[in-house]
């Protein structure tokens, strides 16, 4: 089934070299070159997935995250400027799911994006069985997360992150592994998951500032701490 991607993306040149090798993976692509239309297109005729690059005019592309955000899960990809950590972290703060900084491989993008797609689509949670800790349930089949019988709202990598955790309960990860498990990342920023798992915190702890589920082993990593029945 062909997937739709929405390319937000102002430079001509670099639109046409992306759209060429998502094309040539299999995708859909519609390309629009500021963040006012970006927004009213993931509006009217959401995709599988969206591109933005952070400086697009009329509204950059940390604003449209965010709007997207507010209305769907849609999965979203920031293109960001090499060394902006600030507007990295922002992303992934309004809930992107990956980031890509320029300048860029148009192949690695490509793998980015189908990595996320196959994601959302629940595509790497082994098995299908549902996973639970006292009042948080997560459906790996069903790609959802219910708190006390609330739907949880998150992200594609949110959604990785927690399932991963409480399929390991009591094991300490470090940044690094986590990037490697959860994101198939040899490599990258380590405030990728900082930001993650304080995302989390506030959808599923009691008190993100005192957690009891998602602990920090300071100086190691993070650790999932289960409940037990409720």
């Amino acid at each position: 089934m062909t997937t739709r991607v929405l390319l937000a993306e102002d430079d001509p040149v670099v639109a046409e070299v992306v759209a060429g090798y998502l094309r040539r993976n299999g995708h859909e692509v519609e390309w629009v070159a500021d963040g006012v239309t970006a927004l009213n297109r993931a509006r009217s005729m959401p995709p599988d997935l969206v591109i933005l690059d952070v400086l697009l005019p009329g509204l950059d592309g940390l604003e449209v995250c965010r709007r997207i955000r507010e209305q769907a899960p849609t999965p979203v990809v920031m293109l960001t400027a090499l060394g902006e950590e600030t507007d990295r972290v922002l992303g992934l703060e309004l809930g992107a799911d990956d980031y890509v900084t320029k300048p860029f491989s148009p192949r690695e993008l490509a793998l980015r994006v189908l990595s996320v797609l196959r994601r959302a689509a629940g595509a790497f949670a082994p098995g299908c069985g549902v996973l639970r800790d006292g009042d948080l349930v997560v459906d790996l089949a069903a790609h959802q997360a219910t708190l006390a019988g609330t739907a949880l709202r998150l992200t594609v990598r949110e959604f990785d992150l927690l399932a991963f955790l409480m399929r390991n309960p009591g094991q300490v990860f470090s940044k690094r592994q986590l990037l490697e498990h959860v994101w198939g990342w040899a490599f990258g920023d380590g405030s990728t998951v900082t930001v993650h798992v304080r995302r989390l915190r506030e959808k599923v702890e009691d008190d993100p500032v005192t957690p009891r589920r998602i602990l920090t082993v300071w100086g190691v990593g993070y650790r999932y701490e289960a409940e037990g029945p409720s």
